[in-house]
């Protein structure tokens, strides 16, 4: 085998690891806060929490191997090493960016559930004039 059949091997090794750790990693951590999110609706929550494993998945690894072949092919073991570590580097960025993206919209729902749930605003109990100079 080439050195581009051994990047291609370790770049999926690597990968599809750390997609899998950042994924249970997610969805192990993540379940207090979507069960904040969903007002202690806890079976809610837990169902959210594998769907979004599942789509985590499917992205992330559908990413990796559409990435697999994008990029100069290396010829001896210092490219291999630079092409690998591009080809990882930038998978572990999308990974870092889903992540922050699932958290700002879960966070944006928690705030419009949290503003539902609050008390009504108290009504004025008189009137104050505005004096104009």
């Amino acid at each position: 085998m080439n050195a581009t059949v051994y990047t291609y091997l370790s770049y999926l090794a690597i990968g599809i690891t750390m997609t899998a750790w950042v994924g249970r990693t997610l969805h192990r951590n993540g379940r207090i806060f979507l069960v904040d999110s969903f007002l202690g609706n806890e079976a809610m929550a837990d169902s959210v929490n594998h769907l979004l494993l599942a789509g985590f998945y499917l992205i992330n690894v559908g990413f990796i191997t559409l990435a697999m072949k994008s990029g100069e092919k290396p010829a001896d073991f210092q490219s291999l090493l630079e092409v690998l570590s591009s080809k990882v580097g930038l998978v572990l960025l999308v990974l870092g960016g889903m992540h922050f993206f699932n958290l700002y919209i879960f966070n944006r729902m928690r705030k419009r559930a949290l503003l539902h749930g609050a008390p009504p605003p108290i009504p004025a109990q008189a009137r104050v004039a505005v004096v104009t100079p």
